[in-house]
């Protein structure tokens, strides 16, 4: 079995890859377009219309009688969650490229991501046959750009309109693929003379580089550094598995050429859920680090990484199983929400359909229907060994815009819809701003929020008024704070008194916000439910902050200490209201600072207008970090703050009579300059 997901910057070709996948691996029985709006994974009307991906969309198929989970995640910024998600449960990926573009923004987010999880890689460097191609340059960026060790599997027979097939170097022979019968058919000759020299250097080189990164390839290199083909494939695999190594193939999925062999480097190289260590988790009783083997008859362990509404059987609740067995009729416990749900149906997915199942296994795949309590980075355990695993890294969004129903029968609604559309999206979040009453929509960008109000029209029947999209700007803490605070009040007629002690302190940032109770306390309490009102009031001074009343960011936020002089009085209105001034006390005197986004930008641009574009950066607020020449054009890469960036494409547009273009993607969130400050401040 392979679990594996196609990434890659937007328009590089991830569906179409995926589409030839499931062609020629006998999944679908016709080529799936994404300019026709016919391909399986695209499935959303929204995806469909604009020809992008959104959502991920998991299928399963076969290659050389191995199962392939595998997964289309989005290209578009605004959708990088839907990655992240995806990587956190996947044992191995696939970064497609353009053979055009090179490294794009977005490919060195998604890199970054799988980093981050440890997730085994190829690359696919595509478009091939496109003008402008050039492979040795995107293998360079690889290298440079995203701090990998790229192997060359494979060298291009041409490139744009002369690419042809590809040179495999393992084999040493050329592969010619038949337009007549959609690329089915592939022809291996040998190699052309003008390209011998060339592919017998790249055998060596890879042979090489093969042996540095494995020791027990390294003594047979030495005898013989004309090495197998299937010496080279052990080795390879073991080097892919222990992330030392990127092997790099190529071709134009469009055109049907170099799809088999990607499949074939996927069950060649590319781990297994056997192939990967034990998950670790954390105890929930003793809260140590355990481990549980990939094993059937292991205490059941799953995470919940993506939920989806079905307009037939409801909500899905996507699961990877790391242990045990999940079945059918079984109950299943949250650690979370401490509670324990019960397993009406399982399903195996492809893309929109479903397929029942009765149970799934170690490293499988699959959707939970029937679950009430579980949100995205939920485990699901064994009730009796609970644990929890960690959970899924969620970015803060980075622009708002008000929301109401146009008429007020709409109003519960459409809240209704955006509580669904939030369980859903990690990235999408509601919020009723306090001063205005006005009902508060936040994505990572204008696409994500356009998504969010057509969905609502077109899937949940509900028409919405909306404000003009705005910058989500964050408060935080640079220093530590600690302030006590007792809440004493009758109100109706009875007493309510809790003393609550609460330290604040900074986390690194995008880190996001956590809230704590120390263990010695929360034992003291006398019922859990007035643990969770704590937890609930840190949770309020969180999301009003205390300058300005934006949201909080990368705060952690912990219960020292607890008075309680009467149980009579220790009410839930006591502790939540006393948590809260407590947090907002001790925030104020953390140094709170105001936060906004920081978007990275990378300009493509002739050599002309480099000149009025670094000075238009400049007067933006921004910086520019580097430059480099790709080609007859010159990238400019620069950071810039997403409150100077409105209206941005109509001003390059003008600087470059319309020959420059551009790409931006949230970078990090920085502190706001003093005279921004004053001026939010004062709003």
């Amino acid at each position: 079995m392979r679990n594996i997901g196609i990434v890659a910057h937007i328009d590089a070709g991830k569906t179409t890859t995926t589409e030839r996948i499931l062609f020629y691996a006998g999944r679908t029985h016709r080529l799936g377009n994404v300019d026709e709006g016919n391909t399986v994974t695209d499935w959303m009307i929204q995806e469909r219309e604009r020809g992008i991906t959104i959502t991920s969309a998991a299928i399963t198929c076969s290659w050389q009688g191995m199962q392939i989970n595998l997964i289309d995640t989005p290209g578009h910024v605004d959708f990088t969650i839907e990655v992240e998600r995806s990587l956190r449960v996947l044992d191995g990926a696939v970064g497609v490229f353009c053979a055009v573009g090179g490294v794009q923004p977005q490919s060195e987010t998604v890199w970054r991501q799988a980093d981050r999880y440890q997730v085994p890689r190829l690359a696919f460097i595509n478009k091939m046959d496109r003008m402008g191609a050039n492979f040795e340059a995107c293998v360079a960026e690889i290298r440079t750009r995203l701090r990998a060790n790229p192997v060359c599997l494979q060298l291009p027979i041409g490139q744009a309109e002369t690419f042809s097939g590809v040179i495999d170097l393992l084999e040493m022979r050329a592969l010619a693929y038949d337009e007549g019968t959609e690329g089915r058919d592939i022809r291996a000759f040998e190699i052309p003379a003008e390209l011998k020299a060339a592919a017998a250097t790249a055998r060596a080189a890879l042979c090489e580089q093969a042996a540095e990164a494995d020791d027990t390839l390294m003594e047979a290199y030495f005898e013989n550094p004309e090495l197998s083909a299937d010496l080279l494939r052990a080795s390879l695999r073991r080097s892919v598995i222990a992330g030392k190594i990127v092997p790099v193939l190529c071709g134009t999925s469009l055109r049907n050429k170099g799809v088999q062999q990607l499949l074939d480097a996927v069950v060649w190289y590319l781990p297994s859920p056997l192939d990967r260590p034990p998950v670790e988790a954390t105890d929930l009783k003793s809260e140590t680090r355990v481990t549980r083997e990939q094993s059937a008859t292991a205490p059941l362990t799953g995470l919940v990484f993506k939920i989806a509404t079905d307009p037939y059987v409801g909500r899905l609740f996507f699961v990877r199983v790391y242990a045990g067995l999940l079945k059918k009729g079984q109950n299943v416990y949250n650690p979370r929400s401490r509670k324990r749900e019960r397993v009406l149906k399982l399903v195996r997915l492809f893309a929109d359909d479903q397929t029942d199942v009765e149970a799934l296994g170690p490293g499988e795949i699959g959707a939970i229907v029937g679950l009430k309590e579980a949100t995205t980075g939920d485990t699901l355990c064994a009730e009796h060994q609970p644990v929890y695993l960690e959970r899924i890294t969620v970015p803060e969004p980075v622009m708002f815009m008000a929301i109401e129903p146009k008429s007020r029968a709409d109003k519960e609604k459409l809240e209704q819809a955006m509580a669904l559309l939030a369980a859903e999206d990690p990235t999408c979040q509601v919020r009723v701003d306090a001063e205005t009453g006005q009902t508060i929509l936040s994505g990572m960008g204008e696409l994500h929020l356009e998504i969010l109000v057509d969905r609502l029209r077109r899937e949940f029947k509900c028409e919405a008024n909306t404000g003009r999209p705005m910058v989500s700007y964050y408060e935080t803490v640079t220093a530590a704070g600690k302030s006590t605070y007792l809440f004493d009040r009758e109100l109706g007629g009875k007493r309510h008194c809790a003393q609550v002690t609460v330290e604040v302190a900074p986390r690194k940032r995008g880190s996001g916000h956590a809230v704590e109770i120390v263990s010695a306390v929360r034992r003291r309490l006398p019922d859990e439910r007035l643990a969770e009102c704590v937890e609930q009031g840190l949770t309020d001074g969180i999301l009003t902050g205390v300058l300005a009343r934006y949201p909080m960011t990368d705060v952690l936020a912990t219960v020292m200490e607890v008075v309680i002089t009467d149980e009579e009085t220790a009410t839930d209105v006591a502790f939540r209201t006393a948590a809260v001034m407590g947090f907002r006390e001790a925030a104020l005197a953390a140094a709170p600072e105001l936060l906004e986004p920081i978007m990275s930008l990378d300009i493509v641009t002739p050599a002309d207008h480099v000149g009025d574009i670094m000075g238009d950066i400049n007067g933006r607020r921004g910086s520019v970090r580097d430059m480099t020449t790709r080609g007859d054009m010159q990238i400019v890469r620069a950071q810039v703050p997403l409150a100077e960036l409105f209206g941005y494409s109509t001003a390059i547009r003008s600087l470059s009579r319309g020959r420059a273009s551009y790409t931006m993607e949230p970078g990090e969130f920085a502190v706001v300059p003093r005279t921004v400050r004053e001026q939010l401040l004062n709003r």
